[in-house]
């Protein structure tokens, strides 16, 4: 038997992985990014197989990592964790920098970055495991870093079902809210944006994942 929600017990944290190929850049939100050796300093990270950040890795053998800040905005996940790069610019509407090898990376609301260059890949069926080794890192801010269980349980967000992480129906939600007044709201179920009206309009598409008004749930927050 396996219980679903004993993988909510392990620790993650929330990023942004980066890379450019042949002049296309892409990039998209994960939480499989780690250390594994020191000597050499080494790093992993498991992409799904359809993004298209994973076949321009696989492409240009770069990308760079930036570690997001407990308060990075949603519209900044939702940008690059539940759009395709293919269909839309996520670089466009925020801060960008690139590193010595040319790649860009997100240089706002993250609190360090890291380029690295692929040394080894594992095919996992879904996922590709890219292993490379660093070639630079900085600190980018002084605030903590932003950690999956926050990302759920404070934040409200969902997990992209193309994530390593994605368990289905069984994915955490956000604390009820306190007793006492409350007014209606509408919570996008796939990026957990909010919209605080009575009722959503049938053409309405959420402004963070892009998602119709047939993913919204409708919820009680306080007054």
């Amino acid at each position: 038997m396996i219980d679903k929600k004993a993988f909510y017990s392990l620790s993650y944290g929330l990023y942004i992985i980066t890379t450019e190929a042949d002049g296309f850049a892409a990039g998209c939100v994960c939480n499989t990014f780690q250390q594994v050796t020191s000597d050499p300093m080494q790093v992993s990270v498991a992409l799904n197989k359809q993004n298209a950040t994973t076949e321009a890795i696989r492409a240009s053998k770069r990308f760079a990592v930036s570690v997001l800040a407990q308060d990075a905005t949603m519209e900044l996940i939702g940008a690059f964790g539940f759009r395709s790069s293919k269909e839309t610019d996520k670089f466009g509407a925020f801060a960008v920098e690139r590193d010595e090898a040319g790649v860009p990376y997100v240089a706002e609301q993250s609190v360090a970055r890291f380029s690295a260059h692929v040394v080894n890949e594992l095919d996992l069926g879904t996922h590709i495991l890219f292993i490379a080794e660093v070639d630079e890192a900085a600190a980018l801010g002084s605030g903590d870093p932003m950690t999956y269980a926050y990302y759920h349980l404070v934040k409200g967000g969902k997990t992209p079902p193309k994530a390593s992480s994605y368990l289905g129906a069984d994915e955490p939600s956000a604390p009820a809210a306190e007793a006492g007044a409350t007014r209606i709201a509408w919570r996008c179920t796939i990026c957990g944006h909010i919209e605080y009206v009575d009722e959503l309009p049938d053409d309405f598409e959420c402004p963070i994942c892009g998602m119709g008004k047939e993913v919204f749930e409708k919820i009680e927050v306080p007054a």
